[in-house]
């Protein structure tokens, strides 16, 4: 295996809430009140939906999607949700510190080094270069055509990461081994702040399926895991191949998603506007976006590299220690 590339599942599509617009000139991330599923080819006017999309839109009430049926590939929540804190360089579209809250892998002249992670609150750094939550839900949705591949559903809210992280704890309590089998559903669910000047902020949850109780669910979710065991299956060494993938780089993002990752999350309203469309709580949804390009050469970049930043104040704290 080659070493210091993050081997993840494999994405079959998108699961998003919003979409990019251009303003004024700039391209924004705008909030919806539905999801949307793509597969992961663009064309000039956005992200291509994927054929599930139209299937679950045919169904849904005003051919809105506020509901997804989905199961997860793994039973462990850390691998079905990975959340860090997360700062990209717009100078190079890289990613130049990556934190839990507790330590930090930054990127400092082409070498890898671990720090403390005290969180954007209280971390100088994360202020001046908008450092955010930043979540990748990994889902199966009923109906796609490879057991092995996940549909992945990104964010920098924390209602999100909060509520999803939350829940895929709670079910993995009530059933264990058996958690990948529950029949579940990624919910569109709505709140309002004073942050958000009354207007709804649309997050992610995860919920049994409508008409499901929790006792039948486990029942079922037992069943199809007791068959997987009769047949052969060893989710556990499933589950060991994943970790060690994820292990096996640093930065889990591939560069030729950074890009749109940046414009949908990063956006150039965050170093022009002060504002962040793509968490909840500010103008806008709690969103990843569906419609988002590749950012284009004649973007600004912020004034200076933060490597070159981070790599300054390293040595100042080196020197004074």
């Amino acid at each position: 295996m080659i070493k210091g590339l993050s081997i993840t599942p494999p994405i079959l599509g998108r699961i998003s809430i919003g979409r990019v617009v251009e303003r004024n000139g700039k391209r924004l991330p705008e909030k919806d009140d539905a999801f949307t599923i793509t597969t992961q080819v663009q064309n000039k006017d956005g992200w291509i939906l994927h054929p599930l999309h139209k299937t679950l839109e045919d169904a849904a009430d005003n051919k809105k999607i506020r509901s997804i049926p989905i199961t997860l590939l793994f039973n462990a929540p850390a691998l079905n949700l990975r959340a860090e804190y997360t700062l990209f360089d717009w100078t190079n579209g890289r990613p130049v510190c990556v934190g839990n809250g507790e330590t930090a892998r930054q990127h400092i002249d082409g070498c890898i080094r671990e720090r403390p992670c005290t969180s954007p609150d209280s971390c100088q750094l994360a202020k001046e270069g908008g450092c955010k939550p930043y979540g990748r839900l990994n889902v199966q949705v009923e109906g796609q055509d490879d057991v092995l591949s996940i549909f992945v559903f990104r964010t920098t809210g924390f209602n999100s990461i909060r509520t999803l992280a939350a829940k895929l704890q709670y079910f993995h309590a009530l059933a264990q081994q058996a958690t990948r089998h529950l029949p579940l559903q990624l919910k569109l669910r709505a709140k309002s702040t004073t942050m958000s000047h009354r207007t709804p902020i649309y997050y992610a949850d995860i919920a049994l399926r409508d008409g499901i109780s929790l006792t039948e669910a486990l029942a079922t979710a037992q069943a199809a895991d007791q068959a997987e065991r009769e047949a052969g299956m060893d989710v556990k060494l499933l589950e060991s191949a994943a970790h060690q993938g994820y292990a096996n780089g640093v930065f889990e993002d591939s560069p030729d998603e950074v890009p749109a990752i940046l414009e949908e999350f990063f956006p150039e309203a965050d170093k022009t506007e002060g504002t962040d469309l793509s968490a909840d709580g500010a103008s806008a949804a709690d969103t990843p976006t569906n419609q988002a390009k590749p950012l284009k050469q004649g973007i600004t970049p912020r004034p200076s590299k933060l490597s070159d930043r981070i790599g300054s104040k390293t040595l100042q704290t080196d020197t004074a220690h």
